[in-house]
């Protein structure tokens, strides 16, 4: 048995590192999970959870948001964003990986390491002020180059058209160092007589990055992306409450972003964990649904 006396014993330093992370999944994770009967309840912070009133119909917070007339435009928005930053944060993030990878000049891959890294430590707030001082139409870097081109300026962030390229390509920017940890790592843990066996049958860079590279990360690929699909209605709620404003809620007013506003801002504390609730059981089903497809190339997660 796992938990054996004897197995205790024997991995007794294993067990009480684990405690902590343990702690705080009891703590963080599960024990506030009771609190999630508000979204069945008429919730009053002077009543508390348990004395608040049980709403009538019990689904009526669940069908509010669903009457609500912005539902429709909020899941649009958040799946798109959610999609455009997962591909984002996936290719770009196993190219850089594969080009640290490859890299042999130690001080250059260093550097290149340590700028893309740098930014993922930074707020957003600081990200918003670095965003305006490029992207503001009247003197911002980038529009003072389309205006010294005689073109006219363009309002980044203030643009339906081009606003989502904004939180994705800034998305982009921060994480793009930190995420290629994970699969600089993977492919550290690669074999090496593989690249030199190909070498020797006459393969080229592009082939052995092909053909041994690319499926060697394989496992760790479908991780991340099983990962990223348990998420898929998180879109950002930090980045672009900070970023956006009301001349694009058409393209970026996205679940979270709405469930502040209606929810929380105007005490409605029942709505936002309905909300909460549905957005959970969503990604539920999509990390069953896709471990269970990977699970056919016998790549799944558990």
């Amino acid at each position: 048995m796992l938990l054996s006396r004897r197995n205790w014993a024997k991995y007794f330093a294993y067990y009480t590192m684990l405690l902590p992370g343990i702690i705080y999944y009891i703590v963080y994770k599960y024990f506030p999970m009771y609190g999630l009967i508000i979204a069945f309840k008429n919730f009053s912070i002077v009543d508390g959870i348990m004395a608040s009133p049980w709403n009538d119909p019990w689904y009526g917070h669940f069908q509010e948001f669903y009457q609500s007339p912005y539902f429709w435009q909020l899941l649009e928005n958040t799946f798109l964003l959610s999609v455009y930053k997962m591909i984002a944060g996936i290719v770009p993030h196993i190219v850089l990986a594969i080009f640290l990878f490859e890299c042999k000049v130690v001080w250059f891959r260093n550097v290149v390491q340590t700028l893309s890294y740098m930014p993922h430590f930074l707020s957003w707030v600081i990200i918003y002020g670095i965003l305006i001082a490029f992207l503001s139409p009247s003197s911002g870097l980038v529009n003072s180059w389309i205006v010294g081109s005689g073109l006219q300026p363009i309002a980044f962030m203030s643009s339906t058209e081009w606003f989502r390229s904004v939180l994705v390509g800034s998305d982009l920017w921060k994480d793009l160092g930190w995420g290629a940890i994970i699969y600089l790592a993977s492919m550290a843990g690669i074999n090496p007589a593989l690249y030199e066996a190909a070498k020797v049958d006459g393969a080229n860079k592009f082939r052995m990055i092909w053909h041994i590279t690319l499926p060697g990360i394989r496992n760790v690929i479908v991780m991340m992306v099983i990962l990223k699909l348990g998420h898929i209605l998180d879109a950002g709620f930090e980045q672009i409450y900070l970023l956006y404003n009301i001349s694009v809620y058409e393209v970026s007013d996205i679940l979270d972003t709405w469930v502040f506003r209606t929810g929380l801002e105007q005490l409605n504390f029942s709505l936002a964990a309905a909300v909460g609730l549905f957005k959970s059981m969503i990604g539920l089903v999509l990390v069953l649904l896709s471990n269970q497809l990977a699970k056919k190339w016998g790549e799944g997660i558990w």
